[in-house]
C-alpha cells in the first residue's frame, strides 16, 4: 500500500529513521513517505518545532507518529497528542499502536464518554504517549491523576480547531503542566494567520511545512453545488443516493436536524446510522465502525465528523446543510478522495445563501460548479442560473481588485 500523495524522490530510508520503525512501516505496506511526511519526519526527528499545513488524507498522522516514536524509543519522557474530537483522538490511538507496541510503546487514549476509573488505571501503568481530547485531560489534571511535566513532546492536531477561543483556554491551562523544554507539533488543513500567531507564543523558532495552502481541497475530489429550498432536499437526496450507489457521509448542522434525516432515511429502507453529541461514545464508535465496515451505506453527522473519520472508501460526501464556517467545508469533503483516490462532494444551497457560497468559494479560491437534476422542478434552473451570475460578478471582482 502507498502513501498518498507519494515523495518518490524519496524513500523512509532517506528520512533518518531507525531501522526498527522502516521494518514495521514495510510490514504495514508503507512503501513510500508523503510529501508532508517526507519534509515533515528528518527536521521533527531532529526536535525542531513545525507548523505542517496538508490537505487531509495526505498523512499527517505518521508525519508527527513516527518522529515520536523515534525520539522516545531513545530518549525519557512521553508524548501528549491533544486532537479536538473522540473520534479523531481515538484514530490517532488506533494508528500509532501498529508503530508503537513493536516497539514497546505503550498508548492510551483519553477521551469524553469513557470510564474514568479505567483511564487512571491505564495512566499509571507504564504509558508513554497520552492521546486525548483537551476536556477530558483537564479533568484528570484537575484531579491528579497523571503529571504531564515529563511531557517532552506534544502535538496539536486540527490546529485550528484546537487555538480557537473554544479550546484555547484548555490548551493554555494544559501546556502550562508539560515540560517547558519541549517540542511542539502543530498540524491542519486549514490554519489561519491568526492562529499561526497564537500558536508562535508556544513554540521556539518553529519551521513552517505547507504542502499546499491553507484551506485548499484536494484536486482529486470533484465538486458540485445543487441549489435547492429547504423543503426539496429530502426529495434530491433520495435521488442522488439512488444515483451514486456509494458509501456515503451527510453533514447536518444541527444534531436534530441528524437524526430526523437518519430517521427519514431509515424509513426509505436505506442502512443508515448517525453521530452526533446526542450520542453516547459507544453509540458513537458502533456507528463508525459499522460504516467502517460497509455494514451501513450512509452515515449522518454533525461537525463532529469533519475531523477524524478515516475511512477509506467513502465515495460521497454530501452537505444537506452548509457549514457555519467556510473553513470547516475543506474538513468536510476531505473525508472522500482519500490517500489519492477519486472522490466526490455534494452540497445543497437553498436560493438564500449565495453569501455563504461565497464565502467557501473564497476559502477553497475555487469556483463549485452548479450542477441541475433533471427530476428537479424548473422553478430552480432560475435560482441556480441566478445565483451563477451573482458569483461571477464576485469573482470578477475578486480579480480587479
Amino acid at each position: 500500500m502507498d502513501t498518498p500523495f507519494q515523495d518518490f524522490q524519496k524513500t523512509f530510508h532517506d528520512l533518518h529513521i531507525p531501522t526498527k520503525i522502516i521494518d514495521i512501516l514495510d510490514r504495514l505496506g508503507f512503501s513510500y513517505p508523503s510529501f508532508i511526511q517526507a519534509k515533515t519526519i528528518p527536521l521533527a526527528i531532529e526536535g525542531k518545532d513545525i507548523v505542517g499545513i496538508a490537505q487531509t488524507g495526505t498523512g499527517k498522522t505518521l508525519a508527527f507518529g513516527i518522529p515520536m516514536m523515534a525520539r522516545l524509543a531513545h530518549t525519557q519522557g512521553r508524548g501528549l497528542v491533544l486532537a479536538p474530537t473522540r473520534e479523531l483522538a481515538a484514530q490517532i490511538h488506533e494508528d500509532f499502536k501498529k508503530i508503537g507496541l513493536p516497539l514497546g510503546i505503550h498508548t492510551v487514549c483519553i477521551i469524553g464518554g469513557e470510564d474514568m476509573r479505567k483511564q487512571i488505571r491505564e495512566l499509571h501503568s507504564n504509558v508513554r504517549v497520552i492521546i486525548a481530547t483537551p476536556g477530558r485531560m483537564l479533568d484528570h489534571l484537575r484531579q491528579q491523576t497523571t503529571r504531564l511535566d515529563d511531557a517532552i513532546i506534544v502535538v496539536l492536531d486540527e490546529a485550528d480547531r484546537m487555538l480557537d477561543m473554544g479550546f484555547m483556554p484548555q490548551v493554555e491551562i494544559i501546556l502550562k503542566h508539560v515540560a517547558q523544554k519541549r517540542q511542539t507539533l502543530l498540524f491542519s488543513a486549514t490554519i489561519p494567520e491568526d492562529v499561526i500567531k497564537i500558536a508562535h507564543q508556544y513554540m521556539h523558532h518553529p519551521t513552517r511545512i505547507e504542502i499546499t495552502p491553507t484551506a485548499t481541497a484536494a484536486k482529486n475530489i470533484h465538486q458540485s453545488l445543487y441549489i435547492v429550498s429547504h423543503a426539496n432536499k429530502f426529495s434530491l437526496l433520495e435521488k442522488l443516493l439512488h444515483d451514486h450507489k456509494v458509501s456515503t457521509l451527510i453533514f447536518c448542522r444541527t444534531k436534530i436536524g441528524a437524526a430526523r434525516l437518519a430517521r427519514n432515511l431509515k424509513l426509505k429502507n436505506i442502512k443508515t446510522a448517525e453521530i452526533h453529541s446526542d450520542k453516547n461514545q459507544q453509540q458513537r464508535k458502533h456507528a463508525l465502525e459499522s460504516f467502517k465496515k460497509s455494514h451501513i451505506r450512509v452515515l449522518v453527522a454533525t461537525e463532529i465528523a469533519a475531523r477524524g473519520i478515516d475511512v477509506k472508501d467513502i465515495g460521497l460526501v454530501l452537505n444537506y446543510d452548509l457549514p457555519d464556517d467556510a473553513d470547516n467545508y475543506v474538513h468536510r469533503i476531505g473525508r472522500t478522495g482519500r490517500a489519492g483516490r477519486r472522490g466526490l462532494a455534494v452540497s445543497f444551497a437553498c436560493p438564500d445563501q449565495s453569501d455563504s457560497i461565497k464565502d467557501i468559494e473564497k476559502a477553497i479560491q475555487t469556483k463549485i460548479p452548479i450542477e441541475y437534476h433533471p427530476a428537479m422542478p424548473k422553478e430552480y434552473f432560475t435560482h441556480a442560473k441566478k445565483l451563477v451570475k451573482e458569483k461571477s460578478r464576485h469573482f470578477q471582482r475578486r480579480r480587479h481588485r
